[in-house]
């Protein structure tokens, strides 16, 4: 399944986002607050598949706001990964449906893929089959990718801390 997303120009400055690891469950989440007033689910969408993964988007007024990778699937290494260099600056928005009162929460199954550098610093999270896709600035270190058809294809996550930085003193 697919969830559709456009891009709309962002409105002030670009928002903020600090990547954060919780030691003892491995998740990696940052959000940063929206900047859109009306028009959308405010909650989250979960994405799974197939071998377990799970990504779960935060959402407000229809604004993808951040991100947590929560059960990741594997991750290779790559030596050059990069955010590509042809970017936008935006606000990447899940169109507006009718819903039953109450719900705040979506699932969708796809299949995830992960690929970050040596330094584990930068995360390219895709969502399906690799494909062109605009690179969106959502915020200072979250980039969110949409295709040509308006499919949310995919994220990345730069400048994430350490893992072992976050670990607990013994």
């Amino acid at each position: 399944m697919s969830i559709d997303a456009r891009i709309e120009p962002l409105s002030g400055a670009l928002p903020s986002i600090n990547w954060r690891w919780d030691s003892e469950t491995d998740i990696l989440s940052g959000a940063f607050k929206g900047n859109r007033k009306s028009g959308g689910l405010t909650g989250t969408v979960e994405l799974t598949d197939a071998e377990g993964s799970v990504a779960v988007l935060d959402v407000n007024n229809g604004v993808i706001c951040g991100l947590d990778v929560v059960v990741w699937p594997e991750v290779t290494t790559g030596p050059d990964l990069h955010v590509p260099a042809k970017l936008t600056d935006g606000r990447v928005v899940l169109p507006s449906r009718p819903s039953r009162p109450g719900v705040a929460s979506l699932e969708v199954d796809t299949s995830l893929s992960v690929q970050t550098n040596s330094a584990e610093s930068v995360f390219h999270l895709q969502i399906g089959a690799k494909r062109p896709v605009e690179c969106v600035r959502a915020a200072d270190n979250f980039y969110v990718e949409v295709d040509q058809q308006g499919v949310l294809a995919g994220f990345w996550l730069t400048n994430v801390p350490p893992f072992t930085a976050m670990e607990e003193d013994s």
